[in-house]
């Protein structure tokens, strides 16, 4: 592992159950302090295990056992010290831990110097109850100072959640307020009125403020622009004159001044009517008339005689 990715896994513990640190030499020092006092308590555990298994009488037996009392007796403040550093408290307790600890590494030291010709014994004098008050006096410190930083770490942390709680609690009772007020007030109008709110009146109050809102799809503006639709089916089913409809973009002149003319152009211009001779006077009107009925009868006639022609012959074949 490389040193980034454990300088990494540090800060992730240590924001896990601390927080966040002040310091990074702090978590370093902390954790360092914690983990060697640990490893000292053990080496402590397994030297002395180990010395049991020699010479009672032997010299380097009693070594061993000095090896294993001063790795025990150094790890444990150690490991108490450890605990004050990585904790965010004041700096109080960090020099009332720092004192203990130079107590106990004192009192270790003069147990050096005192064992075993002067630990325990009877002959020689006993230095062994001077040692062991020095070094639960550096003792009691480090755990009063390490006890002072877990409780402290523990009141903070239950008033910073007690805040955090408090401030989204005002957050929601305020809401609520707001919420209350607003639904005081259109109770006491709905009241007032002796109108109750029904889904139907919701459903057209939406309807009638949507008719008149701007509404946009995926961000494209509604267009504004009309469009102008024509029904030419009437003009398609009457009989144009296409000659006429050709010709009507271009300016035509006539030469006749008879108004009579003029209309009759602008009905054929309009699919209307046909163009008709009319005379100048009521009898050539008359006699135009008489021709025209003397021709449908002719007609007529004509039609008569071809359906006699046919139905005489499917009397044939018949």
């Amino acid at each position: 592992m490389s040193e980034a990715d454990a300088e990494n896994v540090l800060i992730e513990y240590y924001r896990r159950y601390v927080g966040d640190p002040d310091r990074t030499i702090d978590v370093y020092a902390g954790f360092g302090l914690f983990s060697a006092g640990i490893s000292l308590g053990v080496i402590g555990v397994v030297v002395f295990l180990y010395s049991a298994t020699l010479d009672p009488t032997a010299l380097s037996t009693y070594a061993v056992r000095e090896v294993a009392a001063v790795a025990a007796a150094a790890g444990l403040p150690a490991l108490l010290f450890g605990i004050v550093v990585l904790l965010p408290v004041d700096r109080r307790m960090l020099y009332l831990a720092g004192v203990g600890v130079a107590i106990t590494l004192v009192g270790t030291a003069a147990f050096t110097w005192a064992y075993p010709r002067n630990w325990n014994v009877v002959a020689n004098p006993d230095y062994s109850a001077q040692i062991v008050a020095g070094y639960t006096l550096g003792l009691v410190a480090v755990i009063g100072a390490t006890g002072g930083a877990l409780v402290a770490h523990r009141v903070e942390r239950a008033a910073g959640g007690a805040v955090e709680g408090g401030a989204v609690e005002g957050g929601a009772s305020e809401a609520g307020s707001g919420a209350a007020e607003a639904g005081g007030g259109s109770g006491s109008d709905a009241g007032g009125d002796g109108e109750a709110v029904t889904e139907e009146s919701v459903r057209a109050d939406i309807e009638r403020e949507l008719s008149d809102a701007e509404l946009t799809w995926g961000g494209v503006e509604r267009s504004e622009t009309r469009r102008l639709e024509l029904n030419t089916s009437a003009v398609d089913d009457a009989d144009v004159d296409a000659e006429k409809l050709a010709g009507s973009a271009t300016e035509t002149r006539t030469t006749s001044g008879a108004v009579n003319d003029a209309v009759s152009e602008l009905k054929g211009l309009q699919g209307g009517d046909v163009k008709t001779d009319s005379g100048q006077g009521t009898d050539d009107q008359a006699a135009k008339l008489r021709e025209l009925r003397e021709q449908q009868r002719k007609e007529a006639e004509e039609a008569d005689e071809d359906e006699s022609v046919v139905d005489r012959i499917k009397g044939l074949f018949g």
